[in-house]
């Protein structure tokens, strides 16, 4: 199956009653934004764009496809025949993947026919939302954690292809590796991993397992020494793997009173080298207290999967013009700003934000500094963009450090400042 029905229903029968009444041919632009952030955030980040920008060439309509559409009642004929030959035509500009964004930021507008726009909602928003969601919660692990070294290993905890999704998107904002192969033969991302608890309990003695997975890996590894008692667990891997092991795992017990204990033993043991990971259900809350214990890295699975520690982003997709004309839903808490926008990051003299600017399309730039927001991605249907990931990974590195407060307690984001004008 291509990527055309990874959408809801109600994008077609839209689209085949605008067929019907002329709608369809008509120029809109459509906008993906969020009406606020999730609650005591200061700022998401865009992710998922490369995944449908990916999809979008083939989000095509096959003979079979079409066939089931018209069985099912979902268009008609006359429908079905328009969409044999169907490709979405439109330009796309979008803010660039890793970006950080603040309510209201017109993250990506979509200019095409109302036809062609409409489609693209549902995969677009699936897309977005779901590794936004993992972006904003993986740049707040990464800010808890600080220089210490993160790893994504929430493979388990997701869907098969969302795994692979949220570990490029955690590398992209700052994790270090990932233990799913899949993202690091795709994406490039650096892979990390040594043993589970399986790999001891297999092993008539917790030494013999040890020194087997040493045997093969070498000294310069990641030994897991919580499977039984933690300080016996730590001597046994020294002695084993001798002061050149590389680093010890604990995946339980209360981390911050068993890290300082550990960092002692591995000291006078003579593996003042020997560093200390720690994994097992951590996130941004308790991270700063392990690290504070003496904990030199942080494995980090089920709080970076959507509806883990990552509440959605809540995108939407609107249609913010129609024939040249501003349009916006006036409904109470959903009232939204009409016409297709361009935006700024505006910055003091020291290049920190101090507010999203965002003005009429076609609006000269600001005075003083700034920094624009939005570039093309689609054009005429195709794509243009440049999906690189490490530039990606550079871009939301430099635009988190304009953000005038990185603080993970509750705060308020830099203001989202409308200028008027544009379509009336």
């Amino acid at each position: 199956m291509g990527t055309a029905l990874l959408t809801d229903r109600y994008e077609l029968t839209m689209l085949d009653a605008a067929l019907a009444s002329g709608l369809a041919q008509r120029p809109v632009v459509f906008q993906v934004f969020a009406r606020r952030l999730p609650a005591g955030r200061r700022y998401g980040v865009l992710s998922g764009l490369h995944r449908f920008l990916a999809h979008l060439p083939d989000f095509r309509f096959d003979a079979d496809e079409l066939s089931w559409l018209v069985s099912e009642r979902v268009v008609r004929p006359e429908t079905a025949r328009h969409l044999e030959a169907w490709r979405f035509g439109g330009d796309i500009t979008a803010y660039a993947e890793g970006e950080v964004w603040v309510p209201r930021s017109p993250l990506v507008q979509v200019r095409s026919t109302f036809g062609d726009g409409v489609l693209l909602e549902t995969l677009l928003l699936s897309c977005l939302n779901g590794d936004s969601a993992v972006a904003a919660a993986a740049a707040r692990i990464r800010t808890a954690a600080g220089d210490a070294r993160l790893i994504e290993m929430g493979s388990r905890r997701a869907h098969e292809q969302a795994a692979v999704a949220n570990a490029r998107t955690a590398w992209m904002c700052g994790f270090d590796t990932t233990s799913n192969l899949a993202a690091g033969r795709l994406h490039g991302v650096p892979t990390s991993g040594t043993v589970a608890h399986a790999f001891v309990l297999a092993h008539p003695t917790e030494k013999e397992a040890l020194a087997a997975y040493v045997a093969a890996a070498g000294p310069a590894t990641v030994l897991l020494v919580d499977t039984y008692d933690v300080l016996d667990g730590v001597r046994t891997a020294v002695e084993v793997a001798g002061p050149g092991l590389a680093a010890v795992r604990l995946d339980s017990g209360n981390l911050p009173a068993l890290v300082p204990q550990v960092r002692r033993l591995l000291d006078e043991l003579g593996a003042a080298a020997t560093q200390i990971v720690c994994t097992g259900d951590l996130d941004e809350a308790s991270i700063p207290e392990v690290r504070a214990a003496g904990a030199n890295a942080f494995g980090v699975g089920s709080k970076l999967a959507a509806g883990g520690g990552a509440p959605s982003a809540s995108l939407v997709y609107k249609v913010v013009e129609q024939d040249g004309v501003g349009v916006a839903k006036r409904s109470e808490g959903k009232t939204d700003v009409p016409g297709a926008r361009t935006a700024c990051r505006r910055l003091d003299d020291a290049g920190r934000a101090v507010a999203e600017l965002v003005l009429p399309a076609g609006a000269p730039p600001p005075q003083g500094p700034h920094r624009v927001l939005q570039s093309t991605v689609v054009r005429s249907g195709e794509v243009v963009a440049d999906l690189d990931l490490a530039a990606a990974r550079a871009k939301h590195a430099a635009a988190k450090a304009e953000l005038p407060d990185l603080s993970l307690a509750p705060g308020e984001p830099i203001p989202t400042i409308f200028e008027p004008g544009g379509p009336a």
